[in-house]
């Protein structure tokens, strides 16, 4: 399926976001998350790409698999880091070999111990670019792209973040997957300014389900998303692992429902490469 017809008003596009494993054991375990998360019917799964490609042949073995095992479409991220154009074009070459159905096209982070992104010669500055390329060479693939709630860092502020995003747009997403958030107050914002600005595709909210707070403390410093101080108190009341599974389980389903019934097309849930929390989640919301 591809990204352009996973959304409509007769379909709920629910998708799923995978990591390549570092060891077989980590690869044994996923193929039995992914197979629970499958369950649920989704409209293509997702698989990141590792800083400066590090990842590159992990992640079209991973979306081969589960493709071939699960037939479910599915998407690779991929970024400009560290990769000049002909390599990408040769990266989306072997994509459509494999019938890799879409693209999530990144910039991508600058890679470790360097403070701003720099393209390698012969490379591409910005995610819009990638998008052109794409679209340009190799049309027969969905495109989505990311959107930030609140903001992306390196932007000055969110009208010049805005127009960042209108520009990946303009050049053929067919889909924006926002950032992980956890104030819904903020998603709302980010759609009703993107429908103001002329973005007319969907809108997909990515979910990522807490289950320890430390762990999504540090992942929120990162990506500078904020965490609710209700949330943050809530999840402190005890310091167990059982209690903090329940606890982002439960905020999780709440902020999933209500987004739902204030009319999103999807959603994307990033798993962590585990289907519990996701599970649970899913079997409490009601979905279109």
């Amino acid at each position: 399926m591809n990204l352009s017809q996973a959304y409509g008003d007769d379909r709920f596009g629910l998708s799923f976001e995978l990591f390549p494993p570092k060891t077989d054991a980590g690869l044994t375990a996923l193929e039995k998350h992914v197979s629970v998360l499958c369950e649920y019917s989704p409209s293509f799964i997702t698989c990141t790409y590792g800083a400066g490609g590090s990842t590159r042949d992990k992640t079209l073995e991973i979306l081969k698999q589960v493709k071939c095992s699960f037939n479910v479409p599915v998407a690779s991220h991929l970024t400009c880091v560290g990769s000049t154009v002909e390599s990408l074009r040769e990266y989306l070459a072997t994509a459509d070999e494999l019938k890799i159905e879409n693209i999530v096209a990144l910039r991508g982070d600058p890679p470790k111990g360097e403070s701003e992104f720099k393209p390698v010669e012969g490379g591409l500055s910005y995610a819009n670019e990638l998008v052109q390329l794409i679209k340009s060479e190799f049309p027969q693939f969905g495109i989505a792209v990311a959107g930030y709630p609140e903001k992306h860092q390196e932007a000055p502020d969110m009208a010049t973040d805005l127009q960042n995003l209108k520009r990946k747009v303009d050049a053929g997403a067919d889909a924006v997957i926002t950032q992980l958030f956890y104030d819904n107050a903020d998603f709302f914002r980010f759609r009703d300014s993107c429908e103001q600005l002329g973005i007319d595709v969907p809108i997909v909210p990515g979910i990522l389900p807490v289950t320890n707070l430390g762990q999504i403390t540090r992942i929120t410093s990162l990506c500078g998303s904020k965490l609710p101080q209700r949330f943050i108190d809530r999840m402190s009341e005890q310091d167990t692992e059982e209690w903090q599974f329940s606890a982002g389980v439960e905020f999780a389903t709440q902020q999933t429902q209500e987004l739902v019934e204030q009319g999103i097309p999807g959603i994307h849930f990033y798993v962590l490469n585990k289907s519990q929390a996701t599970q649970q989640v899913l079997n409490a919301v009601t979905l279109p």
